[in-house]
């Protein structure tokens, strides 16, 4: 018995695995090597050398992940979900000063209701160095568990927003 007449079959369970760690990782890698190994089977098929089936598979296969997987990666986050979570969500929300908020320490409520712990962001000179309880601050950064704030602009009634006075 030839082991080489029996390559179909370790391609059929080579082709079977990458499928199931497909499934397992969903990132098209290991589709595009299964599929990479259907023309080693299929060049085996044709009676292709074991060596030659092995180089058919490989080169199909990276040609398929530099060229087929990326404009598929593309086409399936495009129409993803546009709203931004976590940290990302929280960068620009307006929050109300709880405790006095310095460079060094503070807390505020943000607008979803949480309260954090906040520092000032550095700003120029003529900004406060501290703000009061009360007063509206925007969400700069998050370092860690604390929130980054900055004065929140004023609305001035005739022509949108104009940044608050230092005091």
């Amino acid at each position: 018995m030839d082991i080489v007449s029996f390559a179909w079959i370790v391609w059929l369970v080579l082709i079977l695995v990458f499928v199931i760690v497909e499934m397992l990782t969903l990132d098209f890698v290991f589709l595009m090597i299964a599929i990479g190994s259907v023309g080693g089977l299929v060049s085996g098929l044709f009676g292709a050398e074991w060596w030659l089936q092995l180089i058919i598979a490989a080169v199909l296969s990276v040609i398929l992940i530099f060229f087929i997987r990326p404009p598929l990666l593309h086409a399936l986050k495009r129409g993803g979900d546009p709203a931004k979570s976590n940290v990302d969500a929280l960068i620009g929300m307006s929050a109300t000063v709880v405790s006095t908020v310095t460079r060094a320490t503070g807390m505020v409520k943000l607008a979803v209701g949480e309260t954090w712990t906040a520092r000032l962001a550095p700003a120029p000179a003529d900004a406060p160095a501290e703000l009061v309880p009360g007063e509206h601050v925007v969400v700069v950064s998050i370092e860690g568990a604390t929130a980054v704030v900055a004065p929140a602009p004023i609305a001035s009634g005739t022509d949108g927003f104009t940044e608050r006075s230092a005091s």
